[in-house]
């Protein structure tokens, strides 16, 4: 059974096991994964002061969501996570529909995602998201860069 239940702190060292599993391919690719994926106090942080939740399959945390209201109806997905196991399953659809339900009075969704993530291009797009940007290069991540994604609803 899967399910989308607010994290807590508790649930701290199996959320990070399927965080940093889930960003494993960013390492090998870029050298480097999304800032502080792989830091518990950043991670204990966020469950404390904003929207978290674990995904969980049969009573095992095997991905999350982050996200906040950055201002009036306008949303940032801060992280959906899924261990490499369980991608390309349709999970991360069923993250998505839940992460928007619960939150109903959203005007706007935004996030990022690297600009070398096919695969994530490919899933945003699918679930109505449209790149309307790019961040700036970093020369100090050998000239690294983000996709900029939003959805209107």
């Amino acid at each position: 059974m899967l399910e989308f239940i607010r994290a807590t702190v508790d649930d701290l060292d199996a959320y990070m096991i399927a965080k940093i599993d889930a960003f494993s391919d960013d390492l090998e690719q870029y050298g480097f994964g999304p800032s502080g994926y792989d830091n518990y106090e950043k991670e204990k942080y966020n469950i404390l002061h904003y929207p978290t939740y674990k995904i969980v399959l049969d009573s095992t945390i095997i991905g999350g969501i982050t996200c906040c209201e950055v201002n009036d109806g306008v949303f940032w997905l801060g992280g959906i996570y899924i261990q490499k196991q369980y991608q390309n399953t349709g999970i991360g659809t069923k993250a998505i529909t839940f992460i928007e339900s619960e939150f109903p009075n959203a005007k706007k969704w935004k996030l990022h995602t690297p600009y070398k993530n096919y695969r994530n291009h490919h899933f945003y797009e699918k679930v109505g998201y449209q790149k309307i940007g790019e961040t700036p290069p970093r020369e100090d991540r050998g000239g690294f860069y983000l996709f900029e994604y939003e959805k209107n609803m």
